[in-house]
């Protein structure tokens, strides 16, 4: 039996939030950064082997991470691994994956989901999927799962539903999306039990996501779709690096979602977190007695409280007297700021490659 589910994992972001953990050589969605055994890539992977064959999971990346997506996820063939020569947000990249699903199935259901999300409850997500797939089998619809949001999280887009707009349990018509609000406008948000945290995951039929592109982003499936015939041969690479130059940079929620009328949302609760920051990471992380979070085997704290630590094995470091401070290690950077200040460290970020270069970011 021909299975039609097919999924997409994106993971071309540098993940500068992490640094110094992340690094635009290896970023975090290629990091154990939960200390549990597996990079965030290898658990997104493996969360949808009950969904789709491997034969049917396609990973876009940036062409300088084509030997870490092989290294870690060996169930791929090579034209499993689309590379993108630059970074041209998630519209282009979702076009990309859809061109090369098509040319091996045009009956194709799709799973689309970023490479470093947090799940913690997996068989309620995989439920979720399952059910969210079996709509879109049968629906000309473009489905996204919004999370119930348990706080004012300014770090977050937001999606408002029209209530009681579909005869389903947990899905609604999406009425707006909303980009990171203001503390005061999330709490409002909140308050009003309409709005719902944007997953970034979507699921659709190809042929839904097809026409909604050449309705609402016909400039990016023009470009694509001078490739039919070209994709999957020895040409296709000299083609998307053409296709690329000339593409915008858009996101599927801006150049799709916002403008199509057949957007809906499912409404779910699977322990999500996009892990953005280090202090989504610390919320998941597990405690000690004095709620440190430390990855790292020779770790003493003294005194210290609510901090997260990240050091590699074979580094030793005793702190004493800290409170809510982030501290990380990596070869060659030490990160040592207060938690609630870690919206700086981009701005970090630039001063470091000004100061000593590319190669230390």
């Amino acid at each position: 039996m021909i299975n039609n589910n097919f999924c997409v994992i994106m993971t071309g972001g540098v993940g500068s939030r992490f640094w110094p953990l992340s690094r635009t050589e290896k970023p975090k969605q290629f990091l154990d950064v939960l200390g549990t055994g597996k990079t965030l890539l290898r658990q997104t992977f493996e969360r949808f082997d009950s969904i789709c064959p491997a034969s049917n999971v396609y990973v876009v990346t940036s062409k300088e991470y084509k030997d870490l997506v092989a290294e870690q996820l060996p169930e791929l063939g090579s034209h499993q691994i689309l590379l993108e020569p630059c970074r041209r947000n998630t519209a282009p990249c979702i076009a990309y994956a859809n061109y090369k699903i098509k040319e091996q199935n045009e009956n194709a259901n799709i799973i689309v989901a970023p490479s470093d999300h947090l799940i913690l409850k997996e068989e309620e997500f995989v439920r979720v999927i399952n059910e969210g797939l079996q709509f879109t089998r049968n629906n000309q619809a473009l489905l996204t799962l919004g999370i119930k949001p348990g706080r004012p999280e300014t770090g977050y887009g937001y999606i408002q539903i029209i209530e009681n707009s579909f005869d389903h349990p947990e899905i609604e018509k999406v009425k707006t999306f909303t980009e990171k609000p203001d503390l005061e406008m999330a709490k409002v948000f909140v308050d009003s039990g309409e709005f719902f945290w944007n997953s970034g995951i979507f699921i659709w039929n190809l042929q839904t996501i097809s026409e909604s592109f050449q309705k609402n982003l016909s400039d990016v499936d023009d470009l694509f779709n001078k490739g039919k015939g070209i994709f999957g041969t020895p040409k296709e690479e000299e083609f998307i690096e053409k296709t690329y130059a000339e593409c915008r940079n858009i996101s599927i929620d801006y150049g799709v979602m916002e403008k199509a009328d057949n957007v809906y949302v499912m409404c779910a609760d699977f322990g999500w977190s996009d892990l953005g920051t280090w202090g989504s990471l610390f919320e998941h992380s597990t405690k000690d007695e004095n709620n440190n979070a430390l990855v790292g085997e020779r770790i003493i704290s003294l005194d210290s409280t609510n901090c997260i630590v990240n050091v590699s094995d074979n580094k030793r470091v005793v702190m004493q007297g800290l409170d809510n401070y982030i501290v990380v290690e990596s070869d060659d950077n030490i990160l040592i700021i207060k938690k609630e200040e870690e919206q700086r460290i981009r701005e970090i970020v630039d001063m470091v490659k000004d100061n000593f270069g590319e190669k230390y970011i």
